[in-house]
């Protein structure tokens, strides 16, 4: 019986063919032609095969900027945005820059107090601090205003960032690959990746002005991939061939205990050994204990953190950041629920969108609530707080099949006086109304979501790489799945098969411990979340998973959805 809420990739088997030929494994051919990987040599993550930075619009005029900076000694302030993204793009900037000789130091606005990216007030800050060079990263596509303010105090600008551009510039140096004319292959990168680039493009340009010697030895950028894996996946932002290999190698130095203080003191708080990181732990460990700065307090925590040198100084700022964590936990839980108390209210079986809202609400958390409320309902959710000024911040995701960024650019043309302030991306976009218009805002963006989505789009469905051969039904698979870096844009490989549930037990809060068969294969397997009890027969979409427990290694798959089978 075949399953409408499940569905196998498409695989093109010419591809695949052609991949086994030039040595890969069946099962790996599989899943990387499904994932519009067409070369084998894009499966393998080298840091020589990384895209060159001649691509990028404006890297060299930039890079010259900034060598001219550090020669005659400016003051660079790098501004950084308040997320994890931001907060690794300038630790990776401020280390890189210092090490190669700049008089740097760097700003992060509050999103309670100065609200986001480079704003007039932002910019009067920098002035005080005597700054000749403002130097954005994850931020900046919107501020125009800012970048005038500033030039007109007499401080140049240069701006790194990853974000979609609006219809007009900033009248600045810009380094985005997103901006328009721009070349550079990936559209991709995160915040950190662009500072990465910035700092490859200076050390070029310092190395043939003969700035490097034995005094000022030439830095290994390689040192900082840490915090370059860490920003990208926390971001999450497709995970292209580019990006892969900058996380890859990223994982690769952590496991091999070359990081920062400051990542290895998180590792410390997460309970999570370095020595076998994933992109999962980058993204659902750190990442969130490096956010909680930012959407609670001050992520000028989370930065020092990262800049620290001295292990005990490192770890006590991890402290503050998972101690935030928790906090960041318990509102968000209360805020969910509240919200989910709203939904009576609200038809979910008819509407194409959710919008919610109460004047309670914690703006840090709003992001975080928004997501958790999408995966229930499958609808694009936009999640409101109070803000000044008789405003009210929202912060929406979104599902397969709309750009959120591009929904709200088209209440934008239809309704121009209805928002203030929007950006993002396709499925995470932020936006800023006066709190009397939520109402019609919420009429509107339902109407380009009902004009942008079908109705079987509001249906979840489970993409999976159909049903794996039960000679693959093993660790040594596992393990080798594990290796590889998978995510936003690359999915985790998932599977589906038939199989006879052997026994079944409940174990900690609401999971289900179960032993299974497949043809001759026995596993175990867990589901999460569950308190039902399975029938004898279940078809299952699941990942595999090399599971440690009491120093011994074991196959033990994950289950993401299960229903009836005959």
């Amino acid at each position: 019986m075949k399953s409408n809420r499940i569905i196998t990739r498409p695989v093109d088997h010419t591809l695949k063919q052609t991949l086994i030929n030039d040595g890969v494994d069946p099962l790996l051919a599989q899943l990387f032609v499904a994932r519009s990987v067409t070369d084998s040599r894009a499966i393998d993550t080298p840091l020589s095969a990384l895209l060159p930075m001649t691509g990028l619009k404006n890297i060299d005029l930039a890079s010259q900027r900034l060598s001219q900076a550090i020669a005659a000694g400016e003051k660079i302030l790098i501004v950084a945005d308040y997320d994890a993204d931001g907060a690794t793009a300038c630790a990776v900037g401020v280390r890189g820059l210092r090490a190669m000789g700049a008089t740097v130091d760097f700003l992060v606005p509050n999103r309670f107090e100065h609200g986001y990216g480079l704003t007039s007030a932002i910019v009067d800050m920098a002035a005080q601090l005597g700054t000749e060079l403002l130097m954005t990263v994850d931020n900046g596509m919107g501020s125009s205003a800012g970048v005038a303010h500033a030039r007109q105090l007499g401080m140049d600008v240069l701006i790194t960032d990853h974000h979609l551009p609006a219809d007009t510039l900033p009248d600045c140096l810009i380094v985005n690959p997103n901006q328009p004319e721009d070349e550079f292959v990936s559209k991709s990168l995160a915040g950190v990746g662009v500072m990465f680039y910035v700092l490859m493009a200076l050390r070029q340009q310092l190395r043939q002005q003969n700035w490097f010697n034995p005094q000022r030895p030439e830095p290994n950028l390689a040192q900082w991939l840490d915090l370059v894996a860490l920003g990208t996946i926390a971001d999450v932002v497709p995970l292209d061939h580019n990006n892969r290999i900058l996380v890859a190698q990223g994982l690769r130095r952590i496991r091999a205990g070359k990081m920062q203080p400051g990542l290895h003191a998180l590792f410390s708080l997460a309970k999570r050994n370095p020595q076998r990181a994933q992109a999962f732990d980058l993204g659902f460990a750190l990442g969130p204990r490096l956010n909680a700065a930012g959407r609670l307090d001050d992520m000028s925590i989370g930065i020092a953190c990262l800049l620290a040198d001295d292990t005990e100084q490192a770890l006590q700022l991890a402290t503050q950041l998972d101690q935030l964590n928790r906090q960041r936990r318990q509102i968000e839980t209360h805020i969910l629920q509240e919200a989910l108390g709203q939904l009576p209210d609200i038809d979910t079986a008819k509407g194409y969108s959710t919008v919610v809202y109460q004047p309670d609400w914690h703006q840090g958390v709003i992001g975080i609530v928004a997501g958790r409320l999408r995966e229930r309902l499958h609808r694009p959710t936009i999640v409101f707080a109070p803000a000044d000024h008789n405003q009210l911040r929202g912060s929406g995701r979104s599902i397969e099949g709309l750009h959120l960024r591009d929904a709200l650019d088209q209440v934008s043309k239809q309704q121009p006086e209805l928002m203030i302030t929007f950006g993002g991306h396709a499925m995470a976009a932020g936006l800023t109304i006066e709190a009397d218009k939520l109402p019609e805002f919420q009429t509107v963006f339902e109407e380009v979501c009902r004009q942008r989505l079908t109705p079987d789009d509001l249906n979840q469905h489970h993409l999976t790489d159909g049903s794996l051969d039960s000679g693959y039904l093993n660790l040594t698979t596992a393990q080798q799945l594990s290796g590889y870096v998978w995510g936003q844009g690359f999915a985790e490989p998932r599977f589906c098969d038939e199989f006879e549930v052997l026994w079944q037990r409940p174990v900690g809060t609401n999971h289900l411990k179960l032993g299974l068969r497949k043809d001759t294969q026995q596993c175990e397997a867990m589901l999460f979340g569950c308190t039902d009890t399975l029938p004898d027969r279940v078809r299952l979409v699941y990942r595999l998973v090399a599971n440690e427990w009491q120093k011994q290694w074991e196959l033990q798959l994950y289950v993401d959805y299960w229903e009836y089978c005959a």
